[in-house]
């Protein structure tokens, strides 16, 4: 009950000393006055005349007559007063809450009427400072310290503290503990000087309610926890932010290590349970309640069959917003077959993993499992199912007439009805396949029920057999173009041998000459083309080197500019730090650097920023990219990036194909990204493109550490896995201008073996030329009998690889059984390592890759010759 306190004249302070300082400066200021007067009376006596003296001294009693007798009538007050500051005066007093003012040093400065009875006090001397009434109690006496402490500091504060009794017997009707807030707050430079208000109020009763609040508020807590339901809150996200002690234990839930949000409802529900849950949407502003039955997911990952009766809140915009949901749990022996049945079948029903729908005769769906709504979201809700939306809803518009035929045979009652694909009406990028089967006997339940239908997402099936059918066709194309290249390699060294030739008979004025040497230009023109076609098939000849990437394309940079210079294009380069070597070949990694620049380059008309990005990348940072062909190792990544027009979607798997280009007829001739690709895998690396349409475009490369140990010089080069790869080291060297090598055969006895009759009589005609004696073969087996015939008087054998009837390095073993020591060079456009992992690891040889002229021929037979064993 409230007390209404009747305001009297005891509600004026017994302490108020506020005034008090100003009124005893008035008084002695006019005592100063008086004395002033009465010496000047004393001193001035003889100068001024008896009648003037006693004038004045007349005129002072009257006024002095007239002040007393106005101040006993209270005409005039002795220290006048505003009205609005008594006003303010008597609601301080008579406030609440009992209210101290005190100095810095406290002392006393003044005391309202609630003060006072709180603590008892009945006059001014009675009054004690809240030192001395709150000293009693440790806990109070702390309270009050850090109050005064934050005073010192300018910060207000309160307290509350409970003391065993109260402040004063008589002022409570009820004796006992009591409970009291203590502000404090600072009142700056009053009449010079800052002072101290404390307000202390008793609240004992307003604890007493709020200590009832909270145990009703705990019963009910403790009501809901053990009620014999379960009962969960989650939020718009589904963070579960409540979960009663029932469905904690029924799920195997520690409650004491439970925090709101620390579980989602993903996380306690079973199978495709979810689908069934975000399938129940309210309509904007309302309220939308479902009952679900599926299985919830125990700790131990163990399922419990429940049912639901959810309830979810949609916002004003429509988003969902928090949800409320009770769970049931039948307790065993308690349901009837009938009901346990259906919720078996309904468990079983939302957790298979494939797709399902019922349609009746017109293609509607009746009903569908917690999968279908998963699978098709977005294009069918619950909603639409309860509406019997049609069936086609879910099918691409070009596959619309594949359901009709299924269902017309569905309706015929047909046993075997084809499956048939179709792509998800808003993603083409997504695949599904259906399954549809008649109907044969119809229940009570759905008596319009005529197909079942099964669906299946297929995407990544798809993507798997168009990624396994582009890497056949690619490694179709790349067999056919190492099969090209292998014949071109033979006419254009037929080509250079002979131009060669005439050109060692032709002098420089000659009219022919110059003839000559653009037919040997233009040979020389095609072998490059030739050399694309072999990189694109990782046929072409490699000569690996270990490589500091940052010291390549430093070297790079200045060949880049000044192939974008002109253009509006800037190149920029962020070099990783500590890089570590990678083992390829120089000059074919700088083209596959200058083919991207270049594209990079030609995609930007309009100008813009190449960058030029290297790093490191530890294994797990490569198994992050989530590529499953990538081992799990240490990478080295270059990343070649523009911010150009972008590559179509639509042509980003063509990108790498041979003869495919985007550029005008005459301006490209399609062979410089799979050359590209042909070099990286070569290399052992992988390359990855990016590409947003307007945005740019970035190709990743990506090439194996190479970890360096420290080798004993041999004479052999060994190859991959221990394998050699390469005899005596002896490759075809450039032609130089000036070779001081003497090149002269010096009687030395050559047998050249060529299938392709062009290159082998040019060769042999070279050799002559150079003092060489050469028998030719055409084939593996004829040589044999040709060295038979000789009795093994062969100093070198020159041999192709690719030959009918027996190759190169089937005739090197045979030769070797019964000539260990004799010579050989192989003559191959492919690559070394095509044919040397399948020689023993001791064989010795040479290469000289094609096409080559006639020096470097003679060059490599030379120094063949020359060679130590």
């Amino acid at each position: 009950m409230t007390k209404v306190r009747q305001s009297t004249d005891n509600d004026f302070p017994l302490v108020d000393r506020r005034g008090r300082s100003a009124t005893v400066l008035r008084i002695l200021l006019l005592a100063l006055v008086l004395v002033a007067a009465a010496i000047a009376f004393v001193y001035f006596k003889d100068s001024l005349e008896n009648e003037i003296v006693l004038g004045i001294l007349g005129v002072l009693a009257m006024l002095g007559i007239f002040f007393l007798v106005s101040s006993v009538i209270g005409f005039i007050e002795v220290m006048p007063q505003s009205q609005s500051d008594g006003m303010a005066r008597r609601f301080l007093s008579s406030h609440p809450e009992g209210t101290l003012i005190t100095d810095t040093k406290g002392r006393l400065v003044y005391a309202n009427a609630t003060y006072c009875q709180m603590t008892g006090a009945t006059r001014a001397t009675d009054i004690q400072s809240l030192e001395q009434l709150l000293s009693r109690d440790r806990e109070s006496t702390e309270a009050l310290y850090r109050l005064i402490n934050g005073l010192r500091e300018g910060r207000d504060g309160y307290e509350e503290f409970r003391l065993l009794k109260p402040l004063s017997q008589s002022a409570v009707s009820q004796p006992g503990p009591r409970w009291f807030r203590l502000k404090a707050r600072l009142l700056k430079e009053v009449n010079g000087q800052d002072l101290h208000v404390f307000q202390i109020a008793d609240i004992t009763a307003e604890r007493e309610d709020q200590e009832r609040f909270f145990r009703e508020l705990q019963n009910a807590i403790d009501y809901l926890d053990h009620a014999p339901a379960g009962f969960f809150a989650a939020g718009r996200k589904g963070d579960i932010v409540y979960l009663n002690a029932t469905l904690s234990e029924w799920l195997g839930i520690d409650l004491a290590q439970f925090s709101p949000g620390s579980l989602n409802v993903s996380d306690i529900v079973a199978g495709e349970g979810m689908a069934l849950i975000e399938s129940v949407q309210p309509h904007a502003g309302s309220n939308r309640t479902e009952m679900l039955d599926l299985d919830m997911r125990r700790v131990n990952g163990q399922s419990m069959p429940a049912r639901l009766v959810h309830q979810v809140t949609a916002a004003r915009d429509g988003a969902p917003g928090e949800t409320r949901t009770l769970v049931l749990m039948r307790p065993k022996g308690q349901e009837n077959a009938e009901s346990s049945s259906a919720m078996r079948f309904t468990r079983f029903f939302n957790n298979t993993p494939m797709a399902i729908a019922s349609l009746d005769g017109e293609g509607r769906i009746l009903r569908t499992n917690a999968p279908f709504l998963k699978l098709f979201s977005g294009v069918v809700s619950r909603d639409d199912i309860d509406s019997a939306v049609a069936f086609e809803t879910v099918l691409h518009d070009n596959e619309k007439a594949k359901l009709a035929q299924a269902m017309s045979a569905a309706k015929d009652r047909q046993g075997d009805i084809p499956p048939f694909d179709s792509r998800h009406p808003k993603d083409e990028t997504r695949h599904f396949r259906f399954y549809v089967n008649a109907v044969i006997d119809q229940n009570d339940e759905a008596p319009e029920e005529v197909a079942i239908v099964y669906a299946i997402e297929v995407t990544e099936q798809k993507a798997l057999e168009t990624q396994m059918a582009q890497t056949q066709k690619m490694n179709a194309v790349g067999t056919l173009a190492g099969g090209i290249a292998h014949d071109f390699n033979n006419v254009l060294t037929a080509i250079l041998l002979s131009s060669d030739h005439l050109l060692l008979q032709a002098r420089p004025a000659d009219a022919s000459f110059a003839d000559l040497m653009e037919i040997k230009r233009n040979a020389n023109r095609a072998a490059v083309l030739v050399r694309q076609l072999l990189a694109f098939s990782r046929k072409q000849t490699m000569r690996p080197a270990v490589l500091n990437l940052t010291d390549v394309i430093g070297d790079l940079r200045m060949l880049v500019d000044r192939l974008i210079s002109g253009t509006n294009v800037k190149l920029e380069v962020d070099y990783g730090r500590d890089l570590w070597p990678v083992k390829t070949d120089l000059s074919q990694f700088e083209q596959v650097m200058i083919n991207l620049c270049v594209n990079a380059r030609d995609a930007m008309p309009q100008g813009g920023k190449i960058k030029v990005t290297t790093r490191n990348l530890p294994a797990a940072e490569v198994a992050a990219f989530g590529k499953s062909e990538l081992p799990a190792e240490d990478m080295v990544m270059v990343e070649v990036a523009d911010n150009g027009t972008g590559i179509p979607p639509e042509i980003m798997d063509k990108i790498f194909e041979p003869f495919f280009t985007t550029k005008e007829v005459g301006k490209g001739t399609g062979l410089g990204l799979s050359m590209v690709y042909g070099i990286v895998k070569q290399s052992g690396g992988f390359i990855y493109p990016e590409s947003e349409v307007g945005k740019g475009t970035a190709f990743r490369i990506l090439l194996p550490r190479h970890i360096v140990e420290p080798v004993q010089p041999v004479p052999v080069v060994p190859g991959e896995e221990g394998q050699a790869t390469a005899a005596a080291a002896v490759t075809a060297k450039p032609e130089a201008k000036d070779e001081p090598l003497d090149l002269t055969g010096k009687s030395a006895v050559v047998l050249l073996v060529e299938d392709e009759e062009a290159v082998r009589r040019g060769g042999k005609r070279m050799l002559e030329t150079r003092g060489y004696t050469v028998h030719e073969a055409g084939s593996g087996t004829e040589a044999l009998e040709v060295m038979e015939e000789l009795e093994g008087k062969v100093d070198i054998v020159v041999s192709d690889v690719v030959m009918p009837e027996m190759d190169g390095p089937s005739l090197l073993r045979e030769l070797r059984k019964s000539y260990p020591d004799l010579k050989f060079i192989f003559v191959s456009g492919y690559a070394e390592d095509a044919f040397a992992k399948n020689l023993p690891a001791e064989a010795k040889f040479g290469f000289l890759p094609k096409p080559f002229s006639l020096k470097q021929l003679a060059v490599a037979v030379r120094e063949m010759l020359d060679s130590e064993d």
